[in-house]
């Protein structure tokens, strides 16, 4: 079995009276690609500046790596990249000087810096940018340079904080397959996103709002344990429709997606496509199918008014 790298035990972090992470319980194994799912302001980026030794915790532990965090955040933070969504890359600097100013912090000696470099360049892409200036690559790029520099001292950990939000749907696309390869070579990972499609990547996930995990497990098991069955309806009106829907106790939520409504029916209706029919004469002769769930629907449910 995977060692756990990560153990947190009822860890909280207030500033003055605002709780920012509430009791935060949490366990990752070696190896994992692990994320935190949640919109802005809900903790996640505090999470992780408490689990790399940035953030003291007003209270509970954390373990990292062996370590115990912050008081040996020292020798923790030359075993972890660390890379935001704002790539922390020196633009006045090249991409080979960004580079070799990251190895160099990290005392790689010159012929050890030089090999990493060479191997960093080939494997995102950039052995043809090296005399080209941060500040003036594509999103793409930047994204790449930004993990090539974050992973150039070879970390046993990646954090990764709203990394793909400045790039486009293939880049990120690229990105995950980078990060799965540094997963497969025993890399652990944390990530935090808002991108649904992205959090369904993890191996793991945690849903945060407002400073609490309220879900934890693998994406495929949360979105089989949700308690809801998904119609989706196409029909007239359904603006309508939806609004007459969302005040039924059965449904926990109803959305509206291009030409279909997606209506979320709690598991006690038994057979929730007949109970829509017989409830909604409208339709007796529309599509109603049964959709697989998906992590979108699983952070409705419980979050916000979905938990009510």
């Amino acid at each position: 079995m995977s060692e756990n790298v990560i153990i947190a035990n009822k860890l909280t972090r207030k500033f003055g009276d605002f709780t920012a992470v509430d009791g935060l319980e949490l366990v990752v194994p070696e190896g994992s690609i692990y994320g935190f799912l949640g919109p802005n302001g809900c903790g996640k980026s505090t999470t992780l500046r408490m689990l790399t030794g940035l953030l003291s915790p007003t209270s509970g532990t954390v373990e990292v790596l062996g370590l115990s965090i912050p008081r040996q955040a020292e020798k923790l933070r030359l075993r972890i990249g660390y890379m935001t969504q704002k790539f922390s890359l020196y633009d006045d600097l090249t991409v080979k000087e960004n580079l070799q100013f990251i190895g160099q912090i990290f005392g790689m000696p010159g012929k050890q810096l030089n090999s990493r470099i060479e191997g960093q360049l080939s494997t995102y892409g950039l052995s043809l940018l090296t005399k080209q200036r941060a500040g003036s690559l594509s999103g793409g790029q930047k994204q790449r340079l930004g993990l090539a520099a974050a992973t150039m001292h070879q970390p046993k950990m990646l954090l990764l904080d709203e990394p793909t939000s400045a790039v486009d749907p293939e880049n990120r696309r690229e990105f995950w397959e980078q990060l799965f390869d540094l997963s497969d070579q025993g890399t652990t990972i944390l990530v935090t996103t808002h991108y649904m499609d992205e959090a369904e990547r993890c191996h793991a996930l945690a849903i945060m709002e407002s400073g609490v995990i309220r879900a934890d497990d693998t994406p495929e098991a949360l979105m089989s344990s949700m308690g809801i069955t998904v119609v989706e309806i196409q029909a007239e009106d359904l603006r309508q429709l939806k609004e007459t829907l969302l005040k039924l106790p059965e449904v926990r939520s109803a959305a509206q997606l291009g030409i279909r409504l997606r209506v979320l029916v709690r598991k006690e209706v038994n057979d929730p496509i007949g109970w829509l029919r017989a409830g909604f004469s409208s339709l007796e002769k529309a599509e109603l199918t049964i959709a697989r769930p998906s992590l979108e629907d699983v952070f409705v449910t419980c979050t916000g008014e979905g938990r009510q």
